[in-house]
């Protein structure tokens, strides 16, 4: 049974890998750029499934089945292709920042501590750490604002173009055959795969496109709108471990993260960049990404001493008028599948979205 995958960012190369463990299947991916660029190779990795707000329904559903196989999924592709994938196992701190009205303060404490409850029930483990104790813990935390913390043990983050890149190479090891720099041009009504190169025919199509999944399904006349959301995140020297070199999770608050990537550098990010008068040209916004990072340096004083060594931006692809992400079957058609629109999540759902689309092939 042929299979095309169309897309090769960290979604794409999760389908491909977890399809070529499946017997049976000739499973080509196409991409009109090398694998892990456009919003992957913007993302920053932050695996938030247990600290968020997400408790039942496909939402949750689908956190759980990918925190699940992240920790058979990292050890597995460095064991096939003998490369090191960044993999942060020591969690994520999330801190609240205090608000002058006490009652609104004592009300998301309790919020946190109803979903530390669900957390329990579900076999996870969340904390409610008072300022003392994240003083102890997390000593590089100085902001006077904050009120509390929640840290989550069993979140994780990792570099998605190293997990993209892993992908990619233990699915080549498996037969899988990847075609970059030639540009999908559509889907014929012959069942088959219209591109640069030629066709090719196939018996499962699945557009894992991103942004690029919007004209190919218009094509198929099924209008699937995702927009641009740019994102920017920046890289910070400091040359030394915030507050205990032994614990180093991530640290959030106020939608910014922190994210200790080793030798004394600092991912910080991300903006949120909405397209303006319907364009889906956004220009980067210099003052946001300042205000991300002085948020960061509020947070973690030591970042000040900090030099910044790059900065970059993304577009992520979010549905319009819909929740995120897409994953389907297209209207009108048995045989071509939908796995896009994961807006602020393709990599944290990544392994979940390649278990649904296997599951609709092989279910067939």
């Amino acid at each position: 049974m042929n299979v095309v995958i169309i897309g090769c960012g960290a979604v794409g190369a999760a389908i491909a890998y977890e399809l070529s463990l499946v017997k049976g299947l000739n499973i080509t991916v196409f991409d009109k750029q090398p694998p892990a660029q456009a919003s992957t190779g913007a993302a920053l990795g932050v695996l938030m499934g247990i600290i968020s707000h997400k408790i039942k329904g496909k939402a949750w559903r689908l956190r759980q089945t990918s925190i699940q196989r992240y920790e058979s999924l990292i050890p597995e592709l460095e064991e096939l292709t003998n490369c090191k994938i960044p993999f942060n196992r020591q969690g994520i701190l999330m801190l609240l920042t205090g608000n002058a009205d006490a009652s609104v303060a004592d009300q998301e404490i309790s919020h946190w501590e109803k979903l530390t409850e669900i957390r329990h029930n579900q076999g996870y483990q969340l904390e409610i750490w008072d300022t003392t104790k994240l003083q102890n813990l997390c000593p590089q935390v100085k902001d006077q604002n904050i009120i509390s913390a929640i840290y989550s043990p069993q979140d994780r983050q990792l570099d998605p173009t190293a997990l993209t890149l892993a992908l990619v190479t233990a699915a080549q090891k498996n037969g899988v055959t990847f075609k970059f720099d030639v540009n999908v041009l559509g889907i014929t009504p012959r069942q088959q795969l219209e591109t640069t190169e030629g066709e090719i025919a196939a018996d499962w199509f699945v557009i894992a496109a991103g942004l690029g999944s919007s004209p190919l399904a218009a094509q198929l006349n099924y209008p699937v709108d995702i927009r641009p959301v740019l994102g920017q995140a920046l890289q910070l020297r400091l040359g030394y471990s915030l507050g205990n070199p032994d614990f180093q999770p991530v640290i959030t608050g106020n939608d910014v993260h922190i994210v200790p990537v080793g030798n004394g550098d600092y991912w910080v990010g991300a903006t949120v960049e909405f397209p303006t008068n319907g364009s889906h040209e956004i220009a980067p916004d210099t003052e946001l990404l300042e205000s991300v990072k002085q948020q960061a340096i509020a947070f973690c004083p030591d970042l000040a001493n900090a030099t910044t060594i790059r900065t970059w931006s993304g577009l992520r692809p979010r549905p319009e008028g819909r929740p995120a992400p897409i994953i389907e079957k297209l209207s009108g058609f048995s045989n071509v599948l939908l796995a896009t629109g994961h807006y602020r999540n393709g990599i944290l759902l990544a392994p979940a979205t390649a278990d649904a689309i296997r599951e609709m092939i092989i279910s067939n």
